[in-house]
């Protein structure tokens, strides 16, 4: 199982918020470079970047920042989400180094576009699902539909999807714990490898995801917990490597 550390990019600066809100946001860095070379010195071996500005923009605004990422650590994997909206953007991602980029928006406004990508693009698409209380939510969080996670999830079974980031919105940045029961229903509802994301708080939600693995958990995305230390990436990727 993968650790997946984020760094999550507002204005060129690494950032976390708090459920998603731009205005309750920390700074940890302003050298997103130098924020990946700490956690592949820390045995990363995938991290998860997120164009906070583009999410709510709809077109890359961080992208220089996530190339030179790329750049910097070419044989390291690294899944980009925020404002990916058409075919350009991800072949711009894709021939940058990237290796997945996360469709989320538009995977639920036009899940056609997922299926078109995935053929396009084989073994390169992650969907992003953002849940509250089960249902969809879309467009940087600012809206929650009357879709539920589960049904999206079931749509994209037979496209091809690399694998699912499931955030839980409530959970996401507040160090609550992760949602290991919703997360683990995601998984074996579509069968598709679902990444856990929203609450990873310290080695207790690793050793509890680590446990359903075999039921379709590919891997936790941490941020705050890490950056303040109450969860040692080093520790939990070890763990996770046994």
């Amino acid at each position: 199982m993968l650790i997946i550390p984020a760094i999550d990019l507002k204005d060129g600066q690494c950032v976390r918020l708090k459920q998603g809100r731009m205005d309750d946001s920390t700074v940890f860095g302003s050298d997103p470079v130098a924020m990946a070379q700490r956690w592949v010195d820390a045995g990363a071996r995938r991290l998860h970047l997120v164009d906070l500005n583009g999410a709510f923009a709809g077109q890359p605004v961080n992208g220089e920042a996530v190339k030179a990422i790329a750049r910097a650590y070419p044989q390291l994997p690294i899944q980009i989400g925020g404002g990916i909206r058409t075919p350009e953007i991800i072949e711009a991602y894709l021939s940058a180094g990237v290796s997945f980029v996360i469709i989320g928006t538009k995977a639920v406004k036009e899940p056609e576009f997922v299926s078109a990508m995935c053929r396009q693009f084989p073994g390169k698409i992650i969907v992003g699902i953002d849940a509250q209380d089960g249902l969809v939510a879309t467009d940087g969080w600012a809206e929650v539909s009357s879709i539920r996670a589960v049904d999206l999830a079931r749509r994209f079974a037979s496209d091809g999807v690399s694998s699912i980031v499931y955030t839980d919105i409530a959970r996401d940045g507040m160090m609550q714990g992760v949602n290991v029961e919703a997360t683990v229903a995601l998984a074996e509802a579509c069968g598709i490898p679902v990444i856990a994301s929203g609450g990873v708080t310290n080695m207790d939600d690793i050793r509890a995801l680590k446990a359903a693995a075999a039921r379709g958990i590919l891997g936790a995305i941490s941020g705050r917990a890490i950056y303040e230390g109450t969860l040692d990436l080093a520790e939990a990727q070890q763990y996770c490597n046994q």
